[in-house]
């Protein structure tokens, strides 16, 4: 499995809007394995893989979508005041209890600064216990380069602040901030590595879409572009299986397989592709679990509503922690995940 490029795609900074960086990196890794790679006008990079065997068919080859977005949850820097200091606002949904005391990398057009974030107010010592039980919002929180008046030469409004932590390896579990959604990246990249030389029948379209995390926005250009006949909305989903959480709420259980996602407050899954993605797995012996949940979206919806609409489904990877910098996978069901999207590639 490869971990270093995961790592690589989490480590690299990218929120909506601001997924160049990302898109570089994918584009360092891809040669060879498309036969088309284009940049579209909202930023997502689009990439096909002809038919490697022809039909008796006369009709054109079937349209397969992976979407996979490549944005994180973020902030962007909205003012600077004459002390340094930044205050920012959200790209992405934060709860933001996890947000005290962290530690950001702003990016700006000259290069990278580290920073720290804290919300404004009074320090333990000097607040009211009143004060300490306030959970402060997003807009509270302010960011802090340590230069003092410089940070206004230095950094401009818009310039992209991501939370800055490595990803780690702990026994069968990977953690690192963005696995939601540089998780889909690796799929997206693995899964049609595996094919190798696979003789496959239909047209592959790979889109690692932008700003995803404001509103499905790269998807909806992108599948409408290329009017897929099949959507594959890969990402990650919740596991609740963690103290504190009924279970009917756990959505996934870690090592149990990829999840085969059939509902979100955006899309309901085509129930013949639910099926039958069902029975591929259980041919191939590859662990999965259906999944569902109350709120939230994901790029799949997008592909299911794009022009005169395609059959959809989720391939999801169960994370613990969602939207923190401890967002947590396992390895089996990551790579269930990759399993189940190349041998449907094999085969449509």
């Amino acid at each position: 499995m490869n971990i270093d490029l995961l790592r690589r795609l989490c480590e690299t900074p990218g929120v909506p809007g601001h997924e160049h960086r990302v898109r570089e990196l994918i584009l360092s890794e891809i040669e060879g394995l498309f036969d088309e790679v284009t940049v579209d006008p909202m930023g997502s990079l689009l990439c096909k893989r002809n038919p490697r065997k022809t039909t008796k068919k006369k009709e054109p080859p079937k349209k397969v979508m992976l979407l996979c977005h490549m944005d994180e949850i973020g902030f962007l820097v909205s003012h600077v005041t004459e002390k340094g200091f930044l205050h920012v606002q959200p790209v992405g949904g934060f709860d933001p209890r996890n947000l005290f005391s962290r530690r950001v990398l702003v990016s700006t057009d000259d290069g990278d600064y580290k920073g720290v974030m804290n919300p404004g107010g009074r320090p333990i010592h000097i607040s009211s216990p009143e004060e300490r039980k306030k959970i402060p919002e997003p807009a509270d929180f302010v960011v802090d380069l340590g230069m003092g008046e410089e940070a206004q030469e230095k950094i401009s409004i818009g310039d992209m602040v991501t939370m800055d932590e490595p990803l780690i390896e702990m026994g069968d579990k990977i953690v690192s901030k963005a696995l939601d959604n540089r998780i889909a990246c690796w799929l997206g990249i693995e899964a049609v590595r595996a094919l190798g030389n696979s003789k496959h029948a239909c047209e592959i379209h790979v889109a690692f879409t932008c700003q995803e995390e404001v509103g499905l926005r790269g998807a909806r250009t992108a599948a409408f572009a290329i009017k897929p006949d099949i959507g594959f909305g890969v990402d990650t989903t919740l596991a609740c299986d963690t103290p504190g959480v009924p279970e009917q709420d756990r959505t996934t259980v870690q090592g149990k397989g990829f999840g085969l996602h059939v509902k979100d407050s955006s899309f309901i899954a085509d129930r013949d592709l639910v099926k039958e993605v069902e029975a591929l797995a259980v041919k191939a012996k590859i662990p999965f679990q259906r999944t569902m949940l109350k709120a939230g979206g994901q790029d799949g919806a997008a592909a299911q509503q794009a022009a005169a609409g395609a059959k959809a489904v989720g391939i999801v990877v169960g994370t613990r922690y969602i939207h923190t910098v401890t967002e947590m996978i396992h390895r089996d069901d990551l790579k269930a995940a990759c399993d189940i999207l190349a041998a449907y590639l094999k085969k449509a």
